[in-house]
């Protein structure tokens, strides 16, 4: 009789947990009092649910002008650089969260690199809170700029893909889909000259998962340099019947 009560008791308790768990809300009271957050900038007290304060998240490196095709850094109130008034890309507008610079790009590189998954969540958020205070236009979807499966399988991760999955969490209702991929191993484009990297991508590039009637679509990488990857990735999309296509990135170099 005994052992059964205490049975009976036990599955109470445990279903009691179970339900707290559920409680997203209350689970991150516990997370946070059990493992308080950590700025990953400085080693100071982060805020609440993030690992950064909230001075190492102001004096982030943001661009002060900025293209509105390509989000490269601008001087004054000019609207358009020069070779986006020339030859526009093949993406619809650009925007870049930051400029590629310290500490930020410290940050990235732990991330992409050295498997931090922390740090990318922590990235992910800080893109997720800038995207929100500018308040860029919402797509139908958020598309990763793929990997190839050699690559991805050697580091373990598609860390556009990563970042894709925890910046549309700050965004109630907004999917991502892996709705591009890599058709044919490339050179890394950072190993490259910027002439060559448009020969590199090309072609590279192929829908496999676009979700029917998908008329505005945000492609997603973590850095742009100069753009050869995106605006092929647009290109292929638009092949595809996707009207509009927009490019968020985490940091513009």
């Amino acid at each position: 009789m005994a052992n059964s009560m205490g049975n009976r008791l036990g599955r109470r308790v445990w279903g009691t947990v179970r339900r707290v768990a559920r409680n997203s809300s209350v689970a991150g009271m516990v997370r946070e009092l059990a493992l308080p957050p950590v700025c990953l900038f400085c080693g100071r007290a982060g805020q609440p649910g993030l690992d950064c304060c909230a001075g190492c998240q102001a004096d982030l490196p943001r661009p002060p002008g900025s293209c509105r095709r390509c989000a490269i850094s601008l001087p004054g109130n000019t609207l358009l650089c020069g070779q986006c008034s020339r030859n526009p890309p093949a993406y619809d507008q650009a925007v870049a969260a930051f400029d590629y610079l310290p500490p930020l790009d410290g940050l990235i590189q732990r991330f992409k690199f050295s498997r931090d998954l922390a740090a990318g969540r922590v990235l992910a958020r800080l893109m997720a809170a800038e995207l929100a205070w500018r308040r860029t236009p919402r797509p139908d979807l958020v598309i990763p700029v793929p990997l190839h499966a050699r690559r991805r399988f050697r580091r373990g991760y598609n860390q556009s893909a990563l970042l894709a999955r925890d910046l549309c969490r700050h965004f109630a209702g907004l999917p991502w889909v892996e709705a591009l991929a890599r058709t044919r191993p490339t050179a890394a484009q950072s190993d490259l000259p910027a002439e060559a990297r448009q020969g590199n991508v090309r072609r590279a590039f192929a829908c496999r998962n676009l979700p029917p009637g998908t008329g505005h679509a945000a492609l997603l990488d973590d850095v742009m340099t100069t753009g050869s990857t995106v605006a092929e990735c647009a290109r292929e999309l638009k092949r595809s019947g996707v009207r509009r296509v927009d490019v968020w990135v985490l940091a513009r170099a």
